[in-house]
């Protein structure tokens, strides 16, 4: 069973950068797609950005510009390069995997705390 692991997360102040990594114990080839996930506490998690095995990559409207996400198969990373950080980044960042032939994301991390203080 592979496991995901998040770090860099932190307390920045508005208009600050931060980049969290997850590194999985195992090979990461076999999932379709990787992504950053966050969480505020009552709210739903909500999807931060995605990237696939074939390149491709998605952005929620709310970080597009600002976040850059990308994978590294052979380091078995995925990383979230954050800038501009605004006080509704806060948040829990989770990183998540989906096996090919899955229809859903069913690989989590246990999460890393973003703090954006304004």
């Amino acid at each position: 069973q592979v496991q995901l692991e998040e770090s860099g997360g932190g307390v920045v102040e508005a208009g600050g950068s931060l980049t969290l990594s997850c590194v999985a114990s195992g090979s990461i080839g076999g999932f379709l797609a990787m992504a950053w996930y966050r969480q505020i506490p009552g709210n739903d998690r909500e999807s931060v950005a995605i990237v696939t095995n074939g390149g491709y990559i998605e952005y929620a409207d709310s970080v597009k510009g600002r976040f850059t996400i990308s994978r590294d198969n052979a380091k078995r990373t995925v990383t979230l390069q954050m800038s501009s950080l605004k006080p509704e980044d806060t948040g829990r960042y989770y990183c998540a995997g989906r096996r090919y032939g899955r229809s859903a994301f069913e690989k989590w991390g246990q999460g890393t705390q973003v703090t954006v203080s304004s």
